[in-house]
């Protein structure tokens, strides 16, 4: 098992190099000059030179991308050009309102998601069915935008149920949590109802049911087991998105998080800035998938089997 963890860890090292590398030469491509963007007219060009050369961004571009490279192995992400403050620091003081959100949200979608899929492949064709795959594909297909504003305007501005942004408790975190989660949730739910009916038809399944067992224990110990494996790496996949920032939904609500934080470096064209927190969305991401593959090992006696014949 350990050999297969640090194999994946070495297959994803190529992978972050690639995105730091793509990233830097696109943000170092795009018009416009982000110390002039900060320093506006009041600066002449002389002085605009200067703290270029100061901010050593005038080096050549494979200069600084290898600076860059190797000051993020040692945890050093750079400096905020608008802020002027660690970029490892900013973001570490944000990703507890991120990690906050990305709980509960992924709390919501488990609790929604995991039992409409059982309930709906149990019923399959029925009202129940129609109804919870209904409810899923409007939290799929409904843009995450349209529906924190349309909470907001029902549930703030017409109820005064909960305030309607900011982050100050509990309390306003549960609209930004039920608009992400509901969306994840529509996935988690059409993914565990069709996983769930393709392994009831198999002969196992069959063979249960002939020794006299009811059908909760036949789902429960037999089928539930099976089905929740391709519906595992989908939820870890989601958690990983969800930490590396919901970008719209912390906009909308106020909520300072690392989503947040990346559209203020996209406005800002805070180059530091941007690269860490995708940077750091990467390595959440790949983290995520391998927290997945991990999870396939507890729930598919097989899979482990294979990863400790693969590590021999």
């Amino acid at each position: 098992m350990l050999t297969y963890v640090l194999k994946r860890i070495a297959v994803s090292i190529p992978v972050l190099i690639g995105i730091t590398a793509l990233l830097f030469v696109m943000l170092n491509v795009i018009p416009g000059d982000p110390i002039a963007l900060l320093m506006k007219e009041h600066a002449s060009p002389d002085v605009i030179a200067r703290v270029r050369a100061q901010m050593h961004l005038d080096d050549p571009l494979i200069t600084r991308y290898f600076r860059f490279l190797f000051s993020a192995l040692q945890g050093d992400l750079g400096t905020s050009i608008k802020l002027n403050r660690s970029v490892t620091t900013l973001i570490m003081n944000a990703f507890p309102n991120t990690l906050m959100l990305a709980a509960c949200a992924a709390l919501v979608s488990w609790v929604i998601g995991i039992p409409a899929g059982i309930l709906s492949a149990v019923r399959r064709g029925g009202f129940i069915d129609n109804f919870f795959m209904g409810f899923s594909l409007l939290g799929v297909s409904m843009p995450v935008f349209w529906s924190a504003l349309l909470m907001q305007y029902v549930f703030a501005l017409k109820l005064k149920w909960l305030p309607v942004s900011g982050f100050y408790g509990f309390e306003y975190v549960i609209m930004p949590a039920i608009v992400l989660g509901w969306s994840s949730a529509g996935v988690i739910a059409r993914l565990t109802r069709s996983s769930l009916m393709e392994v009831m038809r198999h002969d196992y399944i069959r063979t249960a049911r002939a020794k006299g067992l009811r059908e909760i224990l036949v789902i429960n110990r037999h089928a539930l087991q099976n089905a929740l494996i391709p519906v595992v790496t989908i939820m870890a996949i989601q958690v990983a998105s969800l930490l590396s920032g919901a970008v719209i939904t912390e906009a909308i609500f106020g909520i300072p998080g690392v989503g947040r934080i990346s559209v203020s470096a996209i406005q800002s064209r805070d180059m530091a800035l941007l690269q860490g927190s995708v940077l750091f969305a990467t390595v959440l991401v790949i983290l995520g998938n391998l927290v997945a593959d991990l999870l396939y090992a507890v729930l598919d006696p097989r899979i482990r089997h294979q990863m400790k014949g693969g590590s021999k």
